[in-house]
Order: structure tokens, then sequence, then C-alpha cells
């Protein structure tokens, strides 16, 4: 059996994280993706502290392994029609310009569609295509602050805290990517074979990904507040504590979880006091429980106590280093990343991120190496019929 989305050709004009890693997760999963780059190249090239590594920076080789690259200066009558026919010959087209930007290019939905009435047509922004903020600049920093979720991380008694990585344009890449799979099997099942436009907003895709708090203040009210460390339960015993060495994040939110917490911490004593006997009395004295907690962690360390509470059956986690995370035994055998040949590149062969999930049979995998800018440029335009 071939991949998934084995012969879908996309013309992907995006740049930077969002567009790219949308079009990353379809390559992995066998689409054609052709990246349509500016005679300077798409910037995340160059996003990297190692000047010899600018131009293939290592955000550009994870997000755009396998693809195609060619250069079109689409400014220019040429750059544009190479373009439309590119797009005429794609099963799906992403940009993530500001708004209006493909529209004065020549390259809007409504024209391309004219040569092209089954294209899937994605286009991602900061704020959508509509409303006040439509022509507002953006980026994921900027919707972190924009969308209230700087607002909600960070500790109580502190300021809004940014996510630590671009956790908006990361999650506005699965939403695109989602919507671009939905979109192109509702085309194979229209008896005309119809495709469609995809307004893709990095602020409607942020508030979705906050849908655990942003539900109960639209159903009840409930303001969101900023919880540091504390688990979405608000239990005192789901958070994160010091022990004798590192620290551990622990989610004893229900009763028996709670049973089995003061088991495992050997303190028949937290069960018996009556401050402590069930989740409300808990709450009500909840400094004073994560006190006797803290003292019960420093006697071992967070990686012993990893391994005790789980297997008392209470969620728990040591909080540790990406680095580390990523020797894991557990990671091994999950097909999580793979190798790259790089060439003539400061870092000939490395290692990426795949999918994220594994297939039964012909899974995600990258299909080569990240292209050199314009690689491909001859090669594509001649197929298109072009010099």
């Amino acid at each position: 059996m071939a991949k998934p989305l084995a012969g879908v050709r996309i013309a992907d004009f995006s740049h930077v994280i969002a567009g790219p890693l949308a079009t990353h997760f379809l390559c992995l999963l066998g689409a054609e993706v052709i990246k349509v780059e500016p005679p300077t190249g798409d910037v995340l090239r160059n996003y990297t502290q190692r000047k010899e590594l600018r131009g293939m920076a290592e955000a550009f080789i994870g997000a755009n392994a396998g693809k195609k690259s060619i250069v079109l200066d689409l400014k220019s009558a040429e750059g544009q029609e190479a373009a439309r026919r590119l797009i005429a010959t794609s099963d799906i087209m992403v940009e993530n310009f500001r708004p209006g930007v493909i529209d004065r290019l020549g390259l809007s939905y409504e024209s391309v569609k004219q040569d092209n009435p089954g294209l899937i047509y994605c286009s991602i922004s900061g704020y959508g295509q509509s409303g006040p903020m439509r022509d507002y600049p953006a980026i994921d920093q900027i919707i972190q602050s924009v969308s209230g979720l700087m607002g909600l991380s960070g500790e109580p008694d502190a300021g809004p805290m940014r996510v630590g990585f671009p956790i908006v344009d990361t999650y506005s890449a699965l939403l695109a990517a989602f919507a671009m799979q939905s979109a192109y099997i509702q085309k194979l099942r229209d008896p005309e074979g119809r495709g469609q436009f995809i307004d893709m907003s990095m602020l409607d895709a942020s508030l979705v990904m906050m849908a655990s708090v942003i539900n109960p203040l639209l159903i009840s009210g409930i303001e969101p507040r900023r919880t540091g460390n504390r688990g979405f339960s608000l239990a005192p015993t789901a958070d994160t504590f010091p022990t004798g060495e590192n620290a551990i994040t622990i989610g004893a939110v229900q009763q028996n979880q709670y049973e089995r917490l003061c088991a495992a911490l050997e303190r028949p004593d937290l069960l018996d006091d009556p401050r402590f006997a069930d989740p409300d009395s808990r709450m009500a004295n909840e400094a004073a429980l994560q006190a006797e907690l803290t003292n019960s962690f420093a006697a071992r360390t967070a990686a012993e106590w990893e391994v005790i509470l789980a297997q008392a059956g209470v969620p728990a986690g040591a909080v540790r280093p990406v680095r580390d995370v990523l020797a894991l035994p557990q990671l091994e055998g999950r097909n999580l990343t793979v190798e790259v040949d790089v060439p003539s590149h400061a870092v000939p062969r490395t290692t990426i991120l795949n999918a994220g999930f594994l297939f039964e049979r012909d899974g995600p995998e990258v299909a080569g190496p990240p292209p050199r800018l314009g690689e491909h440029t001859e090669a594509v335009l001649r197929e298109l019929g072009l010099a």
C-alpha cells in the first residue's frame, strides 16, 4: 500500500513556522510538497545561533525535510505565471502572507480556482481574513499575548509568562493540516469534485487549544486564572513539588489516587487527618497539606519517587530537561525520530522529529533531505512547460 497522501501535490507558499509545519505533517504522510520561496529564501533558513548553519538552520531542516524548493519572484509577471501553472496542477495550496498580500500578487483564491475548481486553498494568518484586527501583523508570541494564553501562564503572584516554545504556531499548523485533509476528503466525496477556501486564524486556533478553560467561561462564566504548576482540577495534590533532587509533578485528583499517594509516601496519618479527608477539605487546607507533602518528598529524588508513585497507581512525572527526555528508554522503538541526510552541510547527517504517531503500515516518514534554496526550480518549471 502507499502512504495516505501519496499522489497529492501541495503548492506551499508559506514561510517560517505555522505554514511550513502544516505542510511538513502532510509531507510525512506522502504528499509531494513544492515549497515556493522568494530569491532570498524562507527566513526560517537563517533562524539559528550557529553561523555555519545559516541557509539550512535546524528549525528549517525539521519543518522542510523531504520537500522540493523552487525560487519564484512573485512580484514579476513571469513568477506569477509560473505560480499559477503550479497551482493549476496542485490539489492543495497553502499561504501565510498577511491578508491581502497574496491577492495583490494575482494569486487570490477567486483567481486561481478558475483554472483549478478542485483546489483546496488554505490561508493561515494571525487573525483571519475578516474582522477589525485582520490587518494587524502577528507572530506566535503576539497571539500568545492577545489570546490570553500568556496571561494564564506563570505563577499566580507573578506576571504573565510566554510558553517556552512557539505553541500557537505549532497548534495552528496541526489544525491547518487537519483542516486541509478534511477538505480534501470532502472534495473526493463531492460529486462535482469541488475544492474550497480555508481561512485559518492563529487567534482562533489558540482559543480552540484553550478549550478546557474557554468552555467553562462560556457555559458558566467561570473566569480562568493563573495557577502556576497546579493542574486543571486545582487539587492541591495535582501540583509540582521539590524533592531530595529535582522536582516532581503529581496528579492525585481522585480519592483513590489520594489514598494511594498517602500509602506510597508511608503517611497513613494524612488519611486519618480530618483536614484532608475529602477533596473539599483538602482544598480548604491546601497550604497545610502541601507542606506535609513537601516534607515527605524530600526523602527521595524525583526519579525515585516517579517509579514508586507509578507502581502505586498515582500519576507522577519527574521534571526533566529536554535533553534527558530524548534519552528515555521509553522512546526506543517509537519511530519518534528519523535520520536525515543534509548534503554539503555543516551537519551532513542529522536527526529530526517524525510525526509523533505510529501506523501499522505505510506510516509517516521523511522522504528525503531538506531542499537547498531553489534546488528543484529547473525541474519543476520544465514540468510546467516553462523555461
